[in-house]
């Protein structure tokens, strides 16, 4: 490790006095850590261009001050019980010193540049700080599913290109090889037809809005959005300065007849609504496209959960259906393979491509190449095919425990997107305490329940907030059979005091 020091030969100290002065302030702020291991006095004296004996005298100081300490032959670390003064904390915002006056305080802060950014944060993990035995998060995989020995036989095969892959860089529209895999993919799976240019590889489907964000938003801009719908798709539009026109949606999905007039992005979740659940009919699509076309819209499709459906078949993707080009996809490998990925992708018309490509550059250049690598093989062997029809019978078995439980305390008829995804809207039944009470109760017991709100869901106006306080979500796919049914017998006793519950239910039933 270089340290940053620096030697000024017109200064009136000795070179070992300015050495001694900065490590030990380094120390004494925290930038060296107890346990730092030192750089050795030979290197540290030709990276400074001073005598090595300068060096030593100071590591020698340093060590009989009780700041260093030697372990012969393995080197000089920082004290392992060193404990900084109070008197060499830093200093507060009121009283902010700086060389450039001699070391005099000033009395207020220095001017800044304003932060023009506003936004607000989502939530993309649990908002407890404590973990649960029986934690029915939404939107989380089972880790224990993932497919480790066939990523790793992946990774094996793509050694050999991992020095030329990882010291240039990607397209920023992504890895030739992987769009072509993406598009082959969603052509078979989603009934889209797109050309590997059409294909964009982002880090997710944040990254995602946020690109579309920068080319449609302007202040004042109409984003039509479902109401409820994903929090962290209101809230980068908003930061954008988007004006929101919330939606309501009911068991079809979108209301497509309440759209506003005017408007230059829809944001949906058409294959398995969030939070509700809900599938957008065939009859919806058809009016919502004629929507698109009359307004000049672009409907933004946020194919959430659509690899999970388990009664039926899927609806074709809502893009598949696109003629005008005013439908911009956007998959994830989240939810089939792990948000630690950061790896998704959009479908967007031909026209969009350049503007898009050049915005993903400025972003960040390009996703990173390893990810892309692999995923491309993991795509064109078919072994992502195999794993997702793995784990879709692994979370309908998860589902449908989940439901017989329920339906045994008067949950019938109160259940709502359970068709397919990974998780369900259950509507408490009366009697029951609040959504925002239940999350409480049941973390008492052991159990993570979330309403709307601590599942990263965003509710425009009183009477939706008021009609889904009594709504909790249960993601199921990241605990198997027998943990969902210890995790629901617990919040069910929590209630046995209630007539609509049973006193007792058996985990293992």
């Amino acid at each position: 490790m270089q340290l940053p020091l620096q030697c000024d030969a017109d200064s009136t100290l000795s070179l070992q006095d300015q050495l001694f002065s900065q490590i030990r302030q380094l120390i004494l702020n925290g930038c060296l850590t107890p346990g730092t291991r030192m750089p050795a006095s030979r290197m540290l004296a030709s990276d400074l261009k001073v005598s090595r004996n300068t060096v030593v005298l100071t590591y020698d100081r340093l060590i009989a001050g009780g700041y260093l300490e030697s372990h012969h032959p393995v080197g000089t670390f920082v004290a392992s019980d060193f404990v900084p003064d109070d008197v060499c904390s830093p200093a507060p915002d009121a009283l902010i010193q700086t060389g450039k006056n001699n070391g005099k305080l000033l009395k207020s802060p220095p001017k800044r540049a304003p932060v023009h950014f506003k936004g607000k944060p989502h939530v993309v993990v649990s908002p407890y700080k404590t973990e649960v035995p029986y934690d029915f998060l939404v939107g989380r995989p089972d880790a224990r599913l993932f497919p480790i020995k066939d990523w790793m036989q992946n990774m094996r095969r793509k050694l050999r290109d991992m020095q030329e892959g990882n010291s240039v860089y990607v397209e920023p529209s992504g890895l030739p090889r992987l769009r072509e895999a993406v598009a082959h993919y969603v052509g078979g799976a989603r009934g889209i037809q797109a050309d590997p240019e059409q294909i964009v590889i982002v880090n997710g489907t944040q990254e995602a809005l946020t690109l579309l964000s920068q080319l449609f938003i302007r202040e004042g801009t109409p984003v039509a959005t479902e109401n409820p719908c994903y929090q962290g798709a209101a809230n980068v539009f908003a930061s954008h300065g988007a004006s929101l026109h919330p939606v309501p949606v009911d068991s079809e999905g979108i209301a497509v007849e309440k759209l506003p007039s005017k408007a230059s992005l829809v944001y949906l979740t058409p294959a398995h609504q969030y939070p509700t659940g809900a599938m957008l009919s065939p009859a919806r699509r058809r009016r919502l496209l004629r929507w698109c076309y009359s307004t000049g819209a672009y409907a933004l499709e946020d194919d959430y959960n659509s690899d999970f459906c388990y009664d039926t078949t899927p609806l074709p993707a809502l893009k598949s259906q696109d003629t005008a080009d005013q439908v911009i996809y956007l998959g994830t490998f989240s939810k089939s393979l792990g948000a630690g990925l950061r790896a998704g992708y959009m479908v967007v018309p031909r026209h969009l491509v350049g503007p898009l490509t050049v915005a993903k550059g400025l972003l960040n250049n390009c996703s990173g190449w390893a990810v892309q690598a692999l995923l491309a093989e993991f795509l064109i062997s078919g072994e992502y095919t195999d794993h997702l029809r793995r784990i879709r019978t692994r979370y309908k078995a998860r589902r449908n425990r989940l439901l017989s439980l329920l339906d045994r305390y008067g949950a019938k008829g109160c259940i709502h997107g359970a068709h397919g995804g990974m998780h369900i809207a259950w509507e408490l039944p009366p009697g029951w305490p609040t959504a925002a009470q239940l999350e409480v109760q049941a973390r008492d017991r052991g159990v993570g329940v979330y309403g709307l709100q601590a599942a990263g869901v965003y509710i425009a106006g009183r009477q939706a907030e008021s009609r889904y306080q009594s709504t909790v979500l249960f993601g199921y796919a990241a605990l198997d059979r027998g943990e969902i049914a210890a995790g629901i017998k617990r919040l069910v006793e929590q209630q046995d005091t209630r007539s609509e519950v049973p006193r007792t239910v058996s985990a293992n039933a």
